[in-house]
């Protein structure tokens, strides 16, 4: 008998019916169910580092740490544990509609370290945060403001693809994708904050080949203006460190 026929998956409402939920003091919904390999201690470190001005914006919505999340037609189903073949077949996180409880189920074990984890966890909540309450009309004036003095690069595909659309037109510009990348821009932005506020990362860490990494200076514009819109909660702190040459 295979590994993946010994592991029972379950169903991710099952999970979330068994898993022990939990609201942090910033007002963040979250649970851990299965072998996740993250100890308490950790995870809610991380789940605090969401500031608590985000926390209206998701009270809907619920984050369950889990081994492995994966979808079996239109179920989204739960493995308990690690296998190399339910690996293979796994996605980052999963979203699920339960009585109307968002649940966003993240896999812990598809990344290698808690910086991977973080960044996961965090694009989600800024994603969310977006849906439910969009995008501040000042954070849309800085980037946009930096876009048009051409500031080099982008902080994901999809911000990087968005703008450059919007920008192609020789006389108009085309407001459904300027619209578009201030959401990518605005939820980077939140996700990177927040990943300062829990984990020592060096910026060119998020680099990927497909796109050029935004400006240092501009991004630190960008935190900046995250630091004024959402404080840090007590007991974190907001640093942005340069890399001395030489």
């Amino acid at each position: 008998m295979t590994a993946t026929q010994q592991t029972e998956l379950w169903h991710a409402e099952k999970v979330a019916s068994h898993a022990v939920a939990q609201t942090a003091a910033n007002g963040i919904h979250y649970a851990a169910w299965g072998e996740t390999r993250i100890n308490d201690t950790e995870l809610e470190r991380l789940v605090g580092a969401v500031p608590g001005t985000l926390s209206a914006a998701l009270e809907k919505h619920a984050y369950y740490f889990v081994p492995l999340a994966l979808s079996e037609g239109n179920d989204v189903m739960v493995a308990p544990g690690y296998t190399v073949d339910l690996g293979d077949r796994a996605t980052c996180h999963r979203n699920v509609n339960m009585g109307g409880i968002e649940g966003v189920f993240l896999s812990t074990r598809l990344v290698e370290d808690r910086f991977g984890l973080a960044f996961e966890f965090f694009i989600n909540v800024a994603h969310n945060f977006v849906e439910v309450a969009g995008v501040p009309e000042s954070f849309s004036a800085l980037v946009w403001k930096q876009a048009e003095a051409q500031v080099q690069g982008e902080t994901s595909q999809d911000a990087w693809e968005t703008r450059r659309r919007a920008q192609d037109g020789l006389r108009t510009i085309d407001e459904r994708a300027r619209s578009s990348y201030f959401e990518s821009a605005f939820s980077d932005a939140l996700a990177i904050y927040m990943l300062a506020l829990a984990v020592d990362f060096d910026y060119r860490d998020l680099r990927e080949r497909e796109y050029p990494l935004l400006a240092a200076p501009a991004l630190a514009e960008r935190l900046r203006h995250m630091a004024t819109l959402f404080p840090t909660n007590p007991g974190y702190e907001f640093q942005l460190l340069y890399r001395r040459k030489g």
